[in-house]
């Protein structure tokens, strides 16, 4: 018996090993327009939906099994999983969001249309609906989502109309057009240059470049406005090692870190990493908390603390404040599975209890809606670690706030990849919202990413130090801001609709 897959699912398994090479640390953006158009040439030549379903499971097993392998680190190095359990697991969340592509393959294939129909509107509405379901199914896994490996190309200018996902639409659709004209342009064709344009093939061609061009032009449009004074801050990277961050035996040193970072700044508005202070806000000693709030006052502003707090017998990961605002605090709300909350926990606490040894595993939530911290001056919209994957959910705290800050903690993924692709997903924020970034981490990537989604400044990853600069705080709302992913998917529920009218019966 033939164990080996068919030939038929390679190409598409290599399109997707090509397409992870778009996204951070490549950053090679057209790959993932080069990987999408293989992908939907190959599903033009599925035979059935059932080849169509597996040539989309191989290229999503391609895309997902390179782009999360740091999936491996924090369940193996930090969880405390031996290797071919954290490798089994890893791939298993590789095949779960490949899923969602064979999904996508299935569908297109069911439809009966023309290859005209299925490439320029089927198969990118499939695709970008198979990425929000990605990202909304079970609190959602929307990392590497394709609009995200657009942030440096014309593309990125759909994004604060449409968001992440309306970009991964126009990289869809420019593959789809390009999938078109590779099906039905032969270089062979004895038709003149002028000749082609007359026909289909020519459409597709100024389409594309049209679609491109907007994206341009849309690249140099201020959505939003300054508003108050520049603002001095200072985002601290204190460096602690994942293994040492919750060891008892080594707090008096952390808290001598940031203690000493903190005075040697005198910033308006100093940012902490996520669960800077691995403790208890009321186990803080209150001399610590005093020296920090004088020190802000001396500074005319405030400090961003990233802790715990308990409430009511529940626990929350938190940023609260320090100086000389009234004391407030933002609870993290979108907690990760198995990582800070267990669903279905009667079944599946033992995770926690038995197999992965993670430090506060069991969290509450902080709910949907919490006020914008005012702080130094402006209003900050705090989110905590992987939140910023969900922009629909950023835009919550807006138009009212003026900064975003995402404070981060991804020392649990050691020296990977997933610090540069967490600050990707930051930049994609940034350029949704017209709003600047400041990224507060443990060990990178700190950072401070202006309204256009463009990296200013970045701190070196692991090694212990503080990025401080000059920022602006900006009003108004973008398109994004006012309707979410309303309009993308208003827009794909046409294209599908479309899709089924046309039809063949």
């Amino acid at each position: 018996m033939n164990l080996l897959p068919p030939k038929k699912y390679a190409l598409p398994f290599l399109a997707g090993l090509l397409t992870s090479l778009a996204i951070e640390p490549f950053n090679l953006f057209p790959l993932s327009i080069v990987g999408l158009t293989l992908l939907f040439y190959s599903w033009l030549k599925a035979e059935t939906p059932r080849a169509a379903a597996w040539m989309g499971f191989a290229f999503g097993f391609g895309l997902y099994g390179a782009g999360i392998c740091f999936v491996y680190v924090a369940l193996h190095d930090y969880g405390g999983m031996d290797f071919l359990l954290s490798s089994l697991v890893t791939a298993l969340a590789a095949a779960y969001l490949a899923l969602y592509t064979a999904l996508a393959g299935y569908a297109q294939a069911r439809l009966r249309v023309s290859a005209w129909m299925r490439l320029l509107v089927l198969l990118p509405a499939l695709w970008v609906l198979a990425e929000w379901l990605r990202g909304t199914v079970f609190t959602g896994f929307p990392c590497m989502v394709t609009g995200y490996a657009q942030i440096a190309s014309p593309l990125a200018g759909y994004a604060p109309i449409m968001g992440v996902y309306g970009v991964s639409l126009m990289v869809a659709l420019s593959a789809g057009l390009l999938a078109y004209l590779a099906a039905h342009l032969p270089l062979s064709s004895p038709l003149s240059i002028r000749d082609r344009f007359r026909k289909r093939e020519g459409m597709a061609l100024a389409a594309l470049l049209v679609l491109w061009i907007i994206g341009a032009l849309l690249r140099n449009v201020e959505w939003t406005q300054p508003q108050g004074e520049p603002l001095k801050v200072a985002l601290l990277q204190g460096n602690i090692p994942q293994e040492l961050k919750f060891d008892p035996d080594k707090l008096i040193d952390t808290l001598e870190t940031y203690r000493r970072l903190i005075l040697q700044n005198d910033a308006r508005l100093i940012v902490l990493p996520e669960t800077a202070i691995p403790i208890m806000r009321d186990g803080l000693p209150e001399n610590y908390s005093q020296m920090i709030r004088d020190h802000a006052r001396k500074n005319a502003g405030d400090v961003l603390i990233g802790g715990f707090e308990r409430d009511h017998g529940q626990f929350f990961n938190s940023v609260y404040t320090l100086g000389t605002a009234e004391s407030q605090s933002y609870r993290k709300n979108h907690l990760v599975p198995f990582g800070e909350f267990v669903p279905l926990r009667p079944a599946l606490g033992w995770l926690i209890n038995d197999v992965l040894n993670i430090p506060m595993g069991d969290l509450a939530r902080g709910g949907d809606h919490q006020p914008v911290l005012n702080v130094a001056g402006q209003k900050v919209a705090v989110d905590i670690c992987y939140e910023d994957v969900f922009g629909e959910e950023i835009i919550r705290a807006l138009p009212e706030a003026t900064l975003l800050v995402n404070v981060t903690n991804d020392a649990w993924y050691g020296d990977s990849w997933a610090a540069i692709q967490h600050n990707q997903v930051a930049q994609m924020r940034a350029l949704e919202t017209g709003r600047m970034m400041l990224r507060a981490t443990n060990t990178g990537a700190t950072s401070v990413i202006d309204r256009d989604g463009k990296v200013l400044h970045m701190l070196p990853q692991h090694e212990e130090g503080t990025l401080t600069t000059i920022v602006q705080g900006y009003s108004g709302s973008t398109p994004y801001v006012r309707w979410g992913n309303a309009l993308v998917l208003g827009l794909i529920a046409v294209m599908l609709g479309v899709s089924f009218a046309k039809r063949y019966k």
